[in-house]
């Protein structure tokens, strides 16, 4: 898999050593998303490089179809300033998201506009599915842009739980669905319909790297981000790079171990995941379909929701101080597939629950709420292949050629 990112100083400095001028092209591309516009002026006192090689940096991003210009700054002493921005029709990405309930594949242009989208419900994904929704993204996202257009998609990412053989009792499938999951390589088989590059990544982590480059990641260097689905993920970054880990699990969140009442420890996943929300209605005779059939609108849940919301903030708040006192985290991003008054209540319990703890020896730090919501792994997906080809990649300055 083609990693988006790994760990060290945050890079807003330009460089002259071999391969810097595609690191600076990212950079500079990176900088003007960050500030949604920038003039020349601007990027060359930024990045530190000087304002020829900016001026031929951006003249190259123009004609690439990358940026284009806006109306000059005027009202100001000299001559005006001219900010660029990023062109939306510059690029394209499809992203796909396999969900336990739904998967979703959505087509997402340079600016990170969803332009379209498909939603397929279903009681469990299995591989042949997967890769059918794959194909109809290829053919009805993609087809839906003029040939020339279609030229420009940079790639196909791919966000999925991984090893979802092994989640028997949550997962909820027969046990040859889940021995072709344990079989099954996607990313191959989608690569073998794809006429672009196709990059995979857990769903938590793909979800992270949408709040970084579309979220509230811009503003904040160093955070854990929390996405509630299904199941329960995550991610991290650091330095204002994703940061996988050494295996893919980084921030995986969902092993946690956190206090059950009666004592003793259980996984994170195993209280603050909707699926255990879903069991608490089945209890009570609800239909916990409401939960997957519109993430944004559940209406009135009562007691179940109630009971989840705290016994999911108590489960937080212990593994949000957990990961505080290993990574020094100024922020966690805390998001998920459920309606935003929800997202608000489960935050502001949280919040108030971490200040019950003894957190003298942690710096501060804050709780805020995500941007993208349910939509966020599925443009997670397209956000890996935007990650690997059009952002500050630290890796640039040491790949061959």
């Amino acid at each position: 898999m083609n990693r988006t990112g790994r760990p060290g100083g945050l890079l807003t400095r330009g460089t002259n050593q071999a391969g810097g001028r595609l690191y600076n092209e990212r950079l500079a591309l990176s900088l003007i998303r960050r500030h949604a516009s920038l003039p020349k002026a601007d990027l060359a006192r930024m990045t530190g490089l000087s304002p020829q090689t900016v001026s031929t940096i951006v003249n190259q991003l123009e004609a690439d179809g990358l940026v284009r210009r806006l109306e000059p700054l005027r009202g100001r002493v000299g001559q005006p300033l001219v900010p660029y921005e990023l062109h939306p029709r510059g690029a394209f990405f499809l992203g796909l998201k396999v969900g336990r309930r739904s998967s979703d594949v959505v087509l997402l242009d340079f600016a990170g506009a969803v332009l379209g989208r498909i939603h397929e419900p279903h009681p469990y994904p299995t591989p042949q599915s997967i890769v059918a929704l794959a194909g109809r993204g290829i053919s009805e996202l993609a087809g839906s842009l003029p040939l020339a257009e279609r030229a420009r998609i940079a790639g196909f990412g791919i966000a999925a739980p991984f090893e979802m053989w092994n989640w028997k009792n949550q997962f909820a499938a027969p046990a040859d669905v889940l021995e072709a999951w344990r079989v099954a390589d996607i990313r191959e088989e989608v690569a073998a319909i794809s006429p672009w590059p196709v990059y995979f990544h857990n769903d938590g982590t793909a979800a992270c790297a949408a709040e970084l480059v579309l979220g509230e990641g811009a503003e904040h260097p160093d955070f854990l981000y929390i996405f509630i689905g299904s199941f329960i993920g995550g991610g991290v970054v650091l330095n204002g790079h994703l940061f996988p880990g050494r295996t893919g699990y980084g921030g995986a969140v969902a092993p946690l171990p956190v206090p059950v009442p009666g004592g003793g420890f259980q996984q994170i996943l195993k209280t603050a995941s909707i699926y255990v929300l879903a069991e608490k209605l089945v209890a009570t005779g609800a239909d916990p379909r409401v939960l997957w059939r519109d993430p944004d609108e559940w209406g009135e849940l009562g007691a179940p929701l109630d009971e989840w919301v705290e016994e999911s903030a108590r489960a937080l708040a212990q593994a949000i101080v957990t990961a505080v006192s290993i990574i020094d985290f100024g922020t966690i991003i805390l998001d998920g597939a459920f309606p935003l008054p929800v997202r608000a209540r489960l935050a502001e319990r949280t919040r108030k629950l971490i200040a019950g703890f003894d957190l003298q020896g942690l710096a501060g730090f804050s709780l805020i709420e995500g941007t993208l919501g349910s939509r966020a792994r599925e443009i997670g997906g397209a956000c890996l292949p935007l990650l690997a080809n059009f952002t500050q990649d630290r890796e640039v300055l040491f790949k061959d050629g």
